[in-house]
């Protein structure tokens, strides 16, 4: 009887989207090739709050979802370069929070690029938010309306599982290959 893979181990990953005005997070268990969807949600501030409040928002709203769902990874969107310095800070900001969160928690975080993470869920790197928000509704199947930063957050856990899933299989794929050929008429003993 053959061995379970790591692919059949259940697995569940928090995706976040983080951002001062709102960061979206959503959480997916992968077993196997089936996906299911746990849980998701935003964590909003108001602009006239001070930064330091709105990051100590995120950090606590972020520990409750790590405590809830226990997840076994954290997939983010890696920092891109912008035009606009002081968004770029602010979202640094958030990202920091949130890889503080994971690193109190002792969760792996794993980042990927926005072109990477709508590659896996829409199939094109530079699909809109609402093509995005359609495909994680399908995948997921997520009744009602997802969120724009909740849908981008199950995105990114979404991409995390499929390159695990992916990794594992070519692993195993190497793995086979490379296991010794009995010669033809030798037996076992």
């Amino acid at each position: 009887m053959p061995q379970p893979t790591n692919q059949e181990q259940p697995r569940i990953i928090l995706g976040i989207d983080p951002g001062t005005m709102a960061t979206g997070w959503g959480v997916v268990e992968s077993t196997g090739n089936a996906l299911r969807h746990l849980g998701h949600g935003t964590i909003n501030s108001s602009n006239a709050e001070p930064q330091a409040i709105r990051l100590s928002r995120i950090y606590r709203g972020l520990g409750k979802v790590l405590l809830e769902y226990q997840p076994d990874g954290i997939s983010l969107e890696r920092l891109f370069f912008s035009k606009n310095v002081q968004s770029a800070l602010k979202l640094g900001q958030a990202r920091g929070v949130a890889l503080l969160a994971a690193a109190e928690h002792g969760i792996d975080v794993h980042e990927y690029t926005a072109v990477e993470i709508k590659s896996a869920v829409v199939g094109f790197g530079h699909a809109t938010k609402q093509q995005v928000q359609i495909m994680i509704a399908s995948l997921l199947s997520v009744a009602g309306r997802v969120p724009v930063d909740a849908a981008d957050a199950l995105a990114a856990a979404i991409c995390h599982l499929n390159r695990q899933t992916f990794q594992a299989r070519v692993t195993q794929a190497l793995t086979e290959s490379l296991t010794p050929l009995r010669p033809r008429g030798s037996s076992l003993r």
